[in-house]
């Protein structure tokens, strides 16, 4: 080669492209970095919105603990026991006795006997079932109940308009007898039993 610059000897400087590495590397530290950010940034909104992890784990049992309930036995006030149950007894079939004899019985199982004899023209020979339970209205979920588990299948009927506490016993000519004794003091434990109410459970704060 002519010209100014020669080149003298053995050895010839390489053509190289220049080193990239540095900004290479700068390059994958920014790439970490905005994905870091990214990362963190994720993990706080979905703590704003779930109002954090270990908090809401935590408050779950105790807001459960105020809605759990358990059964709490609590008498039933509004039945009365047999002893404080007056019946009259009628009878309105054909046949004679029923009054007396169904009366005695009622008697024997606890209850208090008023009137005896045969029912009124109002109701003579013209109730076709077992027979009717009859007494003011505030007997309906009182002493009504409470008679009728002596005579399975009674008609239930109130008189607005009835004084006293009384109540009636119409038997009808399908009557036969009384529902058997120990039948009948199945079902007035049942009604008179303990009710269930809902109270707070000591062991669901637990």
């Amino acid at each position: 080669m002519g010209g100014q610059y020669r080149i003298t000897g053995d050895k010839y400087p390489r053509m190289r492209r220049p080193r990239r590495r540095g900004r290479l590397v700068l390059m994958v530290v920014a790439s970490v970095a905005v994905v870091g950010v990214g990362g963190w940034g994720t993990l706080q909104l979905i703590d704003v919105f779930t109002g954090g992890g270990k908090q809401a784990s935590a408050a779950g049992p105790k807001a459960d603990c105020a809605s759990k309930v358990s059964p709490s036995p609590t008498a039933n006030a509004g039945v009365p026991k047999p002893a404080q149950i007056t019946v009259n007894v009628y009878n309105a079939t054909p046949r004679s006795g029923l009054a007396k004899s169904t009366a005695d019985e009622l008697k024997k199982r606890g209850f208090r006997i008023g009137d005896v004899g045969n029912a009124s023209a109002q109701f003579d020979k013209k109730v076709k079932g077992t027979g009717i339970l009859l007494g003011p209205a505030a007997s309906l979920d009182t002493s009504l109940p409470v008679l009728a588990t002596q005579l399975t299948g009674a008609e239930r009927r109130t008189e607005p308009t009835r004084k006293g506490t009384a109540v009636d016993l119409i038997i009808g000519t399908a009557f036969k007898d009384l529902t058997a004794k120990a039948t009948a003091d199945k079902a007035l434990a049942a009604l008179s039993g303990p009710a269930p109410t809902a109270s707070a459970s000591p062991k669901a704060c637990s």
